[in-house]
């Protein structure tokens, strides 16, 4: 009989305090431009004898930030989101809006901004949580009462529009999934809901100009498997083979494309090139099939180019170096792409297993102690290393005011210090992408490897402190 392993160790180790710290020291000059807050959400556990199922996916969710004013730190903060099993946990009322303890689930995957609002977001049907500006739980959100049911853990912001669309899943027996679409005020405006019989877990979608991308991939809802493993609910079945689809953006009716079984976690962009779409992802041959992450199954960088006039796709390699955590700058979301950036080697491939059998079996590779520029224009590509025992994760881009070119921007990212015991926050020059960092934002206390984060910045006020 196999046994369960506690995921939450190495760098992803809980943090068991809760810290507010003022005015950080900073190595370096911070950017004048930016104003605002970093915020990164992440799994946390809580206590050993928490019954919760012992995968990553289902540790309690903590944001960490740091906001930026007039190139300084200003602060530094880290909240458990209160959900009910957290506020039960911790002696709190539960916030408004919280679904019992015994459905609860940790919004722990992203965060971000949106209407003026901050949000905690997971899939598998469950509401975002909305933060305060200094990261306290306000409570379960519904977007001024137009959410149908649950939000999406990786909606995509039109930078054109405005507007905020996610593809979302359900954790009971309903066999569709659903594009919405939230206006810049916040407000759900479109909600179509697309058939598919064999519940297909979607963690990401993409966007372009005129549609929404679908993912139907080899990774299946099962929560009846995978609660006696105490595990995520998903299992790998590629005998129903593996689509993508597009869903015209004012339409009802999506169109599939097959593709080769595997299953993708995040897309870095997709656009339309005359009767072609051109998606880019991060593919795993296998997931959630229990070791499913081995030598076969590291997840690479690749293109699909869907011909609309054939009805074919084309799958591409741009990269076969085990990355993730795939960003683009966000003023070309769903237009063409030059440049994209990735983590290398995450500490995530040692986690995403469905079962936590063999998780002691994987190889100890490096904690996301590098990122990659990719030029896909020139094919070629830049890797950054932040050394030995320095691990990081996603990076956000923010556009440089005025930029005068894609790269013209500056990357953030949490790098964890070894010989503090604490972690950084780190502002590079994405177009200097190897050069010294602009600045580096030193924490009173060590961040965990986590998932997904944004940069918020302030509204645009005369009173801004």
């Amino acid at each position: 009989m196999s046994t369960v392993t506690n995921p939450f160790t190495g760098g992803y180790a809980p943090v068991e305090e809760e810290v507010t710290a003022f005015d950080l020291p900073v190595t370096g000059t911070i950017p004048a431009e930016l104003n605002g807050r970093y915020l990164r959400n992440g799994p946390n556990g809580m206590r050993p004898e928490d019954p919760r199922p012992r995968h990553l996916f289902a540790g309690y969710a903590m944001v960490h930030g740091v906001r930026l004013l007039h190139g300084r730190a200003r602060w530094y903060r880290n909240r458990l989101v209160r959900s009910a099993a957290v506020a039960e946990a911790l002696g709190e009322r539960p916030r408004p809006g919280a679904v019992p303890r015994i459905a609860d689930v940790a919004p722990n995957t992203h965060v971000i901004g949106h209407a003026d609002r901050t949000l905690a977001l997971v899939e598998g049907g469950f509401r975002p949580y909305e933060l305060s500006y200094e990261i306290e739980t306000v409570g379960a959100g519904d977007f001024c009462g137009t959410l149908p049911d649950g939000f999406a853990a990786h909606p995509k912001l039109d930078p054109v529009t405005g507007e905020l669309h996610a593809i979302t899943w359900q954790r009971d027996d309903s066999e569709r999934l659903r594009h919405l679409v939230v206006s810049p005020e916040g407000v759900v405006v479109r909600a179509v809901d697309i058939p598919v019989p064999h519940r297909p877990v979607v963690h990401d979608m993409a966007l372009t100009r005129n549609f929404a991308v679908v993912l139907d991939l080899a990774g299946r809802v099962s929560v009846a498997d995978n609660l006696a493993r105490k595990t995520y609910p998903a299992v790998w079945d590629e005998t129903r083979g593996a689509r993508i689809g597009l869903l015209p953006r004012n339409g009802t009716e999506v169109r599939w494309f097959e593709v080769e079984p595997c299953f993708v976690f995040h897309t870095l962009n997709a656009h339309e090139d005359g009767d072609r779409v051109v998606v880019d992802v991060v593919r795993y041959p296998r997931m959630f099939a229990g070791g499913a992450v081995d030598g076969q199954s590291s997840p690479t960088l690749d293109r699909w180019t869907v011909d609309t006039v054939s009805g074919t796709v084309a799958e591409t390699r741009l990269d076969d170096r085990p990355q993730e955590f795939p960003a683009v700058n966000p003023a070309v979301v769903g237009g063409a792409h030059r440049y994209g950036y990735s983590t290398v080697a995450t500490p995530l491939l040692r986690h995403l297993a469905a079962t936590a059998d063999d998780l002691d079996a994987l190889p100890p590779e490096a904690a996301g102690d590098a990122l990659i520029k990719h030029d896909l224009r020139r094919q070629s590509s830049t890797v950054r290393q932040f050394g030995a025992g320095r691990y990081t994760g996603e990076v956000s881009f923010v556009p440089r005011e005025g930029a005068r070119g894609e790269d013209d921007g500056y990357l953030l990212t949490y790098v964890h210090d070894p010989e503090r015991g604490a972690s950084d926050l780190v502002v590079l020059s994405a177009e200097d992408f190897t050069g010294a960092p602009l600045a580096t934002v030193h924490l009173p206390v060590r961040v965990p490897a986590g998932f997904h984060g944004s940069w918020i910045p302030d509204p645009v006020r005369e009173d801004s402190q």
